[in-house]
């Protein structure tokens, strides 16, 4: 390593944020990555540790020591190709990745773990900057097609890979742009959309080719999904022309919660909500937007979807926001001795509710209560969890005022007539059925069409997208000619 006894002599030093009241003016990207100097002292904590688990805690298997070591160094360009043998899309991941490699750091056992994130933010883009980024054609073609459905993180990285082997990759997008929930599900604060429009510049460079505004399959009335496109196209016409098939779509399907009271107007999903500023902040008129001015905002789930709902309702100006969490509050600090390497639950605080938010816990709504078909206020309960099953708490009734609620209770599956319309079996919870081991890893039951991402596994993370992405993709090219020479 750079310097063996730089955990002893370093502190973590995190990214800075702008001051919330500059950051709430805009919907632009508000971190102060770390600079060269800050970065290499920074990559001068990673142990020599033997067994370096933040490998295996990262789902792409990032080559974390490595290019610690070349950042200390000050060996920019081969940490940037360190990093990318692993990791198509590193500016995702560094800017909206949990950093679960950071969890299973030998370092964080009794100390603050490396700020592996800081540091893979800082290389790609230290990668963009210089220039490092370039598109790879093939050297040849192999003649084969393959159709990816879905342009998410999953779909993305496996037309990425695809394209280096030598296929003729087309990208289907049922939506107006490039990069499914990266594009219309994470706000532009947390990541700006240059960052997907420069991937699908190299990409196209790269003879992969997008649609947009291509909708396969049929969507059910009453899916509550986003859908700007303008024209369809049947599995069997995907199927007939292309000689692989892989379904990368999100889980879009999103949990309501049927309670009285929900028909009242002012109730959305996030996923109503959070694409339509995207959108405005794209250029795109639009008309009835969601708004929160003025307005007392409630957002019922805990998780990083509820937390965008606030960062965007603070940015409209809302007159409140609460975010209800089920579960109770968890602890401020984990028994890392109990938890390490894996991933803790703990009490988490994102930017977004720094920037003003009430926050309760263990909370249920029983009612939503209105005037003249208008959403007014919600009847809530306290809850407790006893042998493993949640009652309410006697007495614990409250009505809250709320002029428009947000329903962030995360996804239960992909969308069912998707999946259907292929034939392809579904597992117990909706999802793609498909295997991530043996030969035929990645494959559905109909032949010549794979499935991965949260298609197949269900609602998930980025870096999870992006590793079976480029898995799916050793496979369909396994498929294809015989053999891969793509990593697993």
């Amino acid at each position: 390593m750079g310097k063996i006894t730089g955990f002893m002599e370093f502190e973590r030093l995190e990214e800075g944020y702008l001051p919330v009241e500059q950051r709430l003016k805009n919907y632009k990207e508000f971190v102060i990555g770390l600079d060269d100097t800050q970065a290499k002292v920074q990559a001068a904590r990673c142990m020599d540790c033997g067994t370096p688990f933040c490998n295996n805690g990262c789902p792409v298997n990032n080559i974390i020591p490595d290019f610690n070591d070349l950042v200390f160094r000050q060996d920019w360009k081969n940490a940037l190709e360190t990093l990318h043998s692993t990791n198509n899309f590193p500016e995702f991941t560094g800017r909206i990745c949990p950093a679960p490699c950071e969890a299973a750091c030998t370092l964080n056992v009794n100390d603050d773990p490396v700020g592996i994130k800081s540091i893979e933010h800082a290389i790609i883009d230290r990668g963009w900057a210089e220039g490092w980024v370039v598109p790879q054609p093939a050297a040849t073609k192999t003649g084969k097609t393959v159709a990816v459905v879905g342009s998410g993180p999953a779909g993305l990285a496996a037309a990425q890979q695809l394209a280096r082997a030598g296929h003729t990759v087309t990208v289907f997008e049922k939506n107006d742009r490039i990069g499914g929930l990266l594009r219309y599900g994470i706000p532009d604060f947390k990541m700006e959309k240059i960052h997907i429009d420069r991937r699908v510049e190299q990409m196209q460079a790269e003879g992969v080719v997008f649609k947009t505004g291509v909708l396969v399959a049929v969507l059910p009335a009453e899916a509550k999904v986003t859908n700007w496109a303008k024209t369809s196209i049947s599995p069997q016409a995907l199927m007939a022309e292309f000689d692989a098939v892989l379904l990368t779509g999100g889980a879009e399907q999103p949990r309501d919660l049927p309670v009285p009271g929900r028909e009242l107007r002012g109730i959305h999903f996030a996923m109503e909500f959070l694409p339509q500023q995207n959108k405005v902040n794209a250029g795109d008129p639009l008309e009835g937007q969601i708004r929160a001015d003025g307005k007392h905002v409630i957002v019922i789930g805990g998780g990083d979807t509820g937390s965008d709902c606030v960062g965007t309702s603070n940015r409209h100006g809302a007159a409140s926001v609460t975010q209800f969490e089920l579960m109770p509050q968890p602890p401020e600090h984990e028994n890392k001795a109990l938890t390490w390497p894996y991933w803790p639950i703990k009490l988490r605080t994102s930017s977004s509710h720094e920037e003003g938010c009430d926050r309760e816990f263990a909370i249920a709504t029983k009612e939503f209560m209105g005037e003249n078909g208008q959403v007014t206020a919600l009847k809530s309960v306290r809850v407790e969890w006893k042998d493993g099953k949640m009652v309410e708490v006697a007495d614990s009734e409250q009505i809250l005022k709320a002029d428009l609620v947000l329903l962030a209770m995360g996804f239960v599956s992909p969308i069912g007539s998707i999946v259907e319309a292929f034939g392809v079996d579904k597992d117990a919870r909706g999802n793609a059925r498909a295997s991530t081991e043996g030969d035929r890893c990645y494959a559905t039951n109909v032949k010549k069409v794979f499935a991965a991402g949260d298609m197949r596994r269900g609602q998930s993370l980025v870096v999870w997208a992006i590793r079976e992405g480029r898995q799916a993709a050793r496979a369909v090219d396994e498929f294809l000619m015989g053999a891969s020479a793509l990593p697993r």
